[in-house]
């Protein structure tokens, strides 16, 4: 018998409003999420060569070295990253400051 009652002029026009604006904030959501969709290129899988003069001079200005900031600047990979930090350390250009088996952190040998 009973059931929902008759909204007022007032209250359906409230309703109405609220209604469009939250369709215009989804809206802009969905513009602003899909307008920054920067040319998202692949990471490389072959790290940078660790004999190159110029890829040790950038990592020398480094102050701490992590697989992800290395990946990041050379756009690489973070396992690729990881390999690449492990040769630098043989060859004798990094020295490993810290780690445990998720992260390693090293530093340039002056």
């Amino acid at each position: 018998m009973g059931g929902k009652k008759k909204l007022s002029l007032k209250q359906m026009e409230r309703m109405q409003a609220k209604k469009d604006e939250e369709e215009k904030e989804k809206k802009k959501k969905e513009k602003a999420a899909a307008a920054p969709s920067k040319d998202k290129r692949a990471s490389d899988i072959v790290p940078p060569d660790s004999k190159n003069e110029k890829i040790i001079g950038e990592l020398k200005k480094m102050p701490v070295l992590t697989p992800y900031t290395v990946a990041t600047r050379f756009n690489i990979r973070i396992s690729a990253a990881k390999d690449f930090l492990e040769q630098l350390e043989e060859n004798g250009v990094v020295q490993l400051v810290s780690g445990n088996h998720d992260i390693k952190i090293y530093k340039p040998v002056d």
